[in-house]
């Protein structure tokens, strides 16, 4: 030993300095240590260039000194060199247990000859990679023989064929090596019952259809007739403008342009008695008797467990959602529509509203000896629902997650409204873990895939997962994206979204090849001179993001293609493969691809990058917007006396410029960071996840006020009803109540400081600045 000591000793200080050095760094995947180990000589620099030595040139042998040495300094020579790597497989090993698998490199000769076996070596895919191998592996023929595979006639909310189709999901899910599971519900929801809803039109009965509307009140309800158009807010002011009143009247609408639910919730909001609906062959080119489904709760989720999950029913008080109608509702074909229409006295309607191809029909509003009876006698049911998840788990963040959902069920063949989405949900987990297994993808992040049921009667599966889960989600769920209602005509793009990701879609339109002029992009093609304005549609109820948006505080998105001159039969039973190929110009296949790209680009951004792609800084214009209005409004109150001086400004203003820094300091951060720190990436990203919930009302509850985002959302706690409170008291309305609008004002007010204050970091990074 004493003489491997001494060789040790001449090789490190003596001739030719030959060194061993170990380079222990962390891998970016963050779960490999990269053991790099090099031998090197000052003298023989070529060695690692060229894997060749001094020793050996030509083929040829040449003898050095070191050569020439005795027996023993080349046995201890060789004990040192021997105990050297020793040390370097000690070091090595220990490395490998504490982190994981070891990425071994080198390019030296003598070390290959001692190590031939080579750990398997991490690949690292570059967002070009990854865009790259999605187009590629995402195909139409695929996509093809899902929607072969998921198409079915008959798949209603907790039937047998929804559950034939779940089984199927789960098969695709545990052939792809996921490790699926369900969530179940018990929700109630309506049926037309044995008795078919019946209309009455001068007490005689008006034909029959087999159409309804889930969550209408069952009741028999009279009175005269009065067209109102769309049934639109606007519609209703332009009838109180020419003093037509609504009260006790039956309304008759249009289907189109906004929900069931917020027409009828329009209507009974002035007193009518019941509401029609019906589709006017201007916007809708289907049978004069296809029948219309749908439901009218202006709300989300089971109504009778309102803000709680319906895993068992008999465990909760009874309750029921404010959003439930108190007027019965109901559907009527076409031909039904124009018996009634066509003989209506009364008044001209509003020349734009006389723009509809009923026959024999003027459109006239109605006149008091119109009498019609809507009598409903739909049956309340209970039905056992299964929502199907299946989850590609990240490789470093893997309690934070991106969810992808579509809803499996419709009321008839439903193949625009859920066999396409649910085809691409599974063609996209096909895709990704193809990805992963053959490709060397490592996503940070993990991915859900949720097929949800009861989405016909307004995203219940959906919405009772998301009650059932609401205090972690918001923690750890930092995107939904819908694939729902994805194509239904190809002649407009549009999307609704939180403003948190309107960069990362805006750039991912720009990847996408458009499906109907490959020359372009969607951006090309659809993004206009203003991309905002031409794209995004602001997200309401309609939007199967909408609860995951408003409910939650998770950032969501929902986007279409679809036709401009007429609407697609949703809802119907002529929702089918070959209506659809006549509204894309038979398109459908590249649609569905084009949108799948989109969903599947969104995702891999969201997964891929050390930072999460959302950008806080859309909110502070929208937020300026809101608080610029409402100070404008406020002191032209107080300058009429209707408002007291009294209520100050200064505190919105301080909020507004709080969340203003806290989004620039975030900005900093982020550029000041050392990306490669996943700890420190970690703590920026959970900043930003902080700020779509912190959004939520925290002063309003969720079983009375679902939509609690105070941007995005519904009810008396937003900045939207604030400035419609302003207008109240501009007008001296009755509902215009001085201090509820001073106490709403504070506590919106306090909601956007709280937000600002998650957003700027922990409570000792605050000060009174922020």
């Amino acid at each position: 030993m004493d003489q491997a000591r001494t060789t040790i000793s001449k090789i490190f200080n003596g001739e030719p300095r030959s060194y061993t050095r170990f380079n222990l760094t962390q891998n970016m995947e963050g779960d490999n240590s990269h053991v790099e180990m090099k031998l090197s000589s000052d003298m023989d620099e070529e060695v690692e260039a060229n894997g060749v030595g001094e020793n050996q040139r030509n083929g040829q042998y040449y003898p050095s000194k070191l050569n020439q040495r005795s027996p023993k300094t080349v046995c201890g020579f060789v004990v040192g060199i021997l105990l050297l790597f020793l040390f370097g497989y000690l070091i090595g090993y220990m490395s490998n247990k504490s982190t994981g698998k070891t990425e071994i490199k080198t390019d030296c000769p003598v070390f290959s000859e001692i190590a031939p076996v080579r750990p398997e070596v991490a690949v690292s895919l570059d967002w070009s990679d990854l865009r790259a191998l999605l187009k590629k592996k995402l195909t139409t023929e695929n996509i093809n023989s899902n929607f072969k595979e998921f198409s079915s006639l008959s798949h209603q909310a907790g039937s047998s064929g929804d559950e034939m189709l779940a089984n199927k999901i789960m098969g695709k899910f545990k052939t792809l090596g996921m490790k699926p599971w369900t969530d179940e519900h018990y929700v109630k929801v309506h049926d037309p019952g044995a008795s078919n809803n019946r209309v009455l039109f001068r007490n005689n009965v008006v034909g029959t259809t087999e159409g309804y509307l889930a969550y209408s009140a069952i009741k028999t309800a009279q009175g005269a007739a009065l067209y109102a158009h769309y049934g639109r807010a606007e519609d209703f002011r332009r009838l109180q403008e020419v003093s037509a009143d609504v009260s006790e009247k039956v309304v008759l609408v249009r289907a189109g342009l906004l929900s069931y639910a917020e027409k009828v919730a329009n209507a009974a909001s002035l007193n009518a008695s019941a509401v029609l609906i019906y589709p006017d062959p201007v916007n809708y080119q289907i049978k004069d008797n296809t029948a219309l489904f749908g439901h009218v709760h202006l709300g989300t989720g089971d109504p009778y467990t309102p803000g709680f999950p319906s895993f068992n029913h008999t465990q909760f008080p009874p309750a029921q959602s404010s959003g439930l109608p108190s007027i019965p509702a109901q559907t009527i074909t076409t031909k039904q529509a124009s018996e009634i229409m066509s003989k209506l006295g009364g008044r001209s309607s509003p020349r734009e509203w006389s723009d509809g191809m009923l026959a024999d029909t003027q459109y006239l509003l109605g006149d008091k000896d119109d009498i019609i009876t809507v009598e409903v006698n739909n049956v309340l049911v209970q039905k056992k629902i299964h929502n199907v998840f299946g989850v590609i788990k990240g490789y470093l963040d893997a309690d934070r997650y991106l969810v992808i959902g579509v809803q499996r069920d419709a009321w008839g063949p439903g193949f625009a409204r859920s066999t396409v989405g649910t085809s691409l949900l599974v063609e996209l987990a096909r895709t990704m873990t193809d990805m992963i297994k053959n490709d060397g993808f490592k996503p940070k992040r993990s991915i859900v895939f949720a097929s949800w049921s009861a989405g016909e009667f307004g995203g219940v599966g959906a919405t009772e997962w998301l009650e059932g889960y609401l205090n972690s989600l918001n923690m750890k769920m930092f995107s939904y994206i819908s694939l729902d209602d994805l194509i239904s005509g190809s002649d407009s793009f549009k999307a609704a979204a939180s403003p948190l990701l309107y960069d990362l879609l805006e750039s991912t339109m720009k990847q996408v090849s458009s499906p109907t002029d490959s020359t372009k992009s969607l951006h090309e093609q659809f993004a206009g001179s203003n991309w905002e304005k031409s794209v995004i549609e602001p997200m309401g109820l309609s939007h199967p993001s909408y609860p995951f948006q408003t409910f939650s505080g998770i950032p969501s998105l929902s986007f279409r293609f679809f036709a401009n001159s007429r609407f697609y039969p949703f809802g119907t039973f002529e929702d089918t493969n070959q209506n659809l190929d006549q509204f894309t110009s038979r398109k459908t296949l590249a649609l569905a691809k084009a949108a799948g790209e989109v969903a599947g680009l969104v995702t891999l951004r969201l997964v891929h990058d050390h930072l999460l792609k959302l950008n806080v800084a859309k909110y502070t214009t929208i937020i300026r917007s809101y608080v610029s209005q409402i100070r404008s409004k406020v002191e032209s109150r107080q300058m009429s006396g209707r408002l007291p001086p009294t209520l100050t400004m200064q505190w919105l203003l301080s909020a507004q410029g709080s969340y203003d820094r806290a989004a620039s300091a975030l900005t900093s951060a982020i550029r000041n960071s050392d990306l490669d720190d996943m700890e420190q990436c970690r703590i920026i990203n959970n900043r930003i996840m902080r700020v779509e919930g912190s959004l939520l009302s925290p002063y309003v509850s969720p079983r009375q006020t679902l939509f609690r985002h105070i941007l995005l959302g519904s009810g008396s706690h937003t900045l939207a009803a604030l400035l419609d409170h302003l207008e109240a008291i501009k007008g001296g309305l009755e509902s215009a109540d001085i201090d509820q609008f001073k106490n709403q004002f504070a506590l919106a007010t306090w909601t956007i400081q709280g937000c600002a204050n998650a957003l700027a970091g922990e409570v000792w990074d605050l000060d009174n600045q922020i």
